[in-house]
């Protein structure tokens, strides 16, 4: 990690030693617990930012063949007859504070190159995606521009674990590098985990935090998921598909392909979905791009090959708001780096640490330790029993209308005994929230009056949340809570919706029409019956 370009880093050293902690992709930077420390004098050179608009990144040099390099190299002399060979030295060890050892050390492109090892894919797929990019600068400058924030930590988790350096493009195709993303099936993150893959994976999804969205932790689940799918298929392009798609559907896939006795590799699979049957190449076409950006007419920001953040521990709960004051930034700029928290408040037992860029995490400490007023405005608290949202905000000292805004909470719904809301912390209060609500918390709803029946329904075309709701005669902003959606969104052609209605009220009023059809039909058989009735007896 470079924190200085100029060479008085052993005052620098000397300096930070105490608090920096260096981790795998970012730095660790715990504030100080107890007495204040002296003011650190103020860095030479901040860590660079990306620049938006710069020269195109240049190609790297050809690599020097064997014999043109054994051709240069400065002769051994011979060693004496039957004195053995010394064992070549172990070569010295990089420094990262030092990062003037060599170009590829500075470009963080480069090393992504360099780090190249899947398979070439080469068909009309991958053209029409580099067509795609090409026609579009705009997008490739804010996608990459976002993607500079994570691309470094990324990098070094995907080496450390020896993997091709591919699959750190794969944010760039599967949520154009946006922790916030959310999918229609409700994939979510940099890395567009589902809710059931996510918990497999150990990202925690409760009321205060979703981990999907978490920088570091969905870094290292998607890297768990990819390894586990390479190991299970041993081809890393049907990897790839079955991150996309599902490795039950590859499975079945490649034994559809085995009983027609076709080929079993990635391009031969047949009866891909087109999102799958086009995830690879996709891939493809940003690999060429990172390759060859002047081929294409794109210019790739430069992107220096030093963490863009500091990890920060953190010892107390706090508000998101004044973390980011704290560390001099914008609350969308703090978001960038910390998109999983659900609540304004950050809970240390659930989230110890937050992410920072280099010079806001010395602010942050600084600025922490000065502080004198409380940091947390909010907590947690309990529901005794199953209440009304107006009830509740009366226990804890809440207008409603409060209470209901910041717990998410649709009109005519209960709150569950159990349930977990967010609420004012007391001015007296100074106990954090503990460990076992931060990682457990959850908040249970129940519809008021008469129990709902839950239906399961399927979104036609050109459907969206509002206008189902309207179409069914139920509550839109409750509609949306029970998919966890927003009131606006639109939904996909086929997209399962779960809505609660009351029961059996729509089945009675469609019942009625085929309860009068067999009414109709009695005069008819009694007219029958009375001429049978009138024939005479034989």
């Amino acid at each position: 990690m470079r924190f200085a370009r100029r060479r008085p880093l052993a005052a620098l050293a000397l300096l930070l030693v105490p608090l920096l902690v260096l981790g795998t992709g970012c730095a660790s930077l715990e504030a100080p617990a107890a007495d204040p420390v002296p003011e650190p004098p103020p860095l030479q050179q901040p860590a660079p930012q990306p620049v938006p608009s710069t020269p195109p990144v240049q190609e790297a040099a050809p690599a020097t063949s064997p014999a043109a390099a054994a051709a240069t190299a400065p002769a051994v002399p011979d060693l004496p007859a039957g004195e053995p060979e010394a064992p070549p030295a172990d070569p010295l060890p990089r420094t990262r504070l030092d990062p003037d050892q060599d170009a590829e050390r500075l470009d963080l492109w480069q090393r992504v190159r360099d780090g190249f090892a899947l398979p070439d894919l080469d068909n009309d797929l991958v053209r029409k995606w580099e067509q795609w990019y090409a026609t579009r600068p705009d997008y490739v400058e804010r996608m990459t521009e976002r993607g500079s924030r994570y691309l470094f930590h990324i990098v070094e988790e995907v080496e450390r674990r020896g993997l091709p350096l591919e699959l750190a493009l794969l944010p760039f195709i599967e949520s154009a590098f946006n922790p916030q993303a959310m999918s229609h099936a409700r994939a979510s993150g940099m890395w567009q985990f589902m809710p059931a893959t996510g918990r497999q994976f150990e990202l925690r999804q409760n009321l205060f935090r979703d981990d999907r969205r978490d920088v570091l932790a969905s870094t290292r689940a998607a890297l768990d998921y990819l390894e586990r799918l390479h190991a299970r298929f041993g081809d890393w392009q049907l990897a790839l598909a079955a991150y996309n798609w599902g490795q039950g559907n590859v499975q079945r896939a490649l034994d559809r392909n085995r009983r027609a006795r076709l080929p079993l590799d990635y391009s031969s699979l047949r009866r891909l979905p087109a999102e799958t049957r086009e995830y690879v190449p996709k891939l493809q076409a940003v690999k060429n791009i990172v390759l060859r950006p002047a081929a294409f007419g794109l210019v790739l920001p430069a992107l220096h090959n030093h963490p863009y953040f500091l990890s920060v521990a953190i010892e107390r709960d706090i508000d998101v708001a004044l973390a980011a004051r704290l560390a001099g930034l914008t609350l969308d700029e703090f978001q960038q780096l910390n998109p999983q928290h659900n609540k304004p408040v950050i809970l240390a037992a659930g989230t110890p640490q937050v992410l920072l860029p280099y010079d806001n995490a010395n602010r942050f400490v600084r600025e922490l330790e000065q502080h004198r007023g409380r940091l947390a405005s909010w907590t947690a608290w309990v529901a005794p029993r199953t209440l009304k949202p107006e009830d509740a905000a009366r226990l804890v000292g809440m207008q409603e209308d409060d209470l209901r805004e910041v717990n998410r909470i649709p009109p005519r719904m209960l709150v569950r005994a159990g349930s977990t809301l967010l609420v004012p912390r007391g001015q007296g209060a100074g106990q954090d929230v503990p460990e076992h609500l931060a990682e457990n918390a959850n908040l249970s709803l129940a519809p008021e009056g008469r129990p709902l029946r839950r239906v399961v329904l399927r979104a036609a075309r050109g459907d969206t949340v509002a206008t189902l709701a309207r179409r069914h005669g139920v509550n839109a902003a409750q509609l949306a809570a029970a998919n966890k959606l927003a009131p606006g969104t639109a939904l996909r052609a086929g997209q399962t919706v779960v809505m609660m209605v009351p029961p059996r009220a729509v089945a009675q009023g469609t019942r009625r029409p085929a309860a009068k059809a067999p009414a109709a039909r009695r005069p008819a058989a009694a007219a029958r019956a009375d001429a049978r009735a009138r024939k005479p007896p034989r």
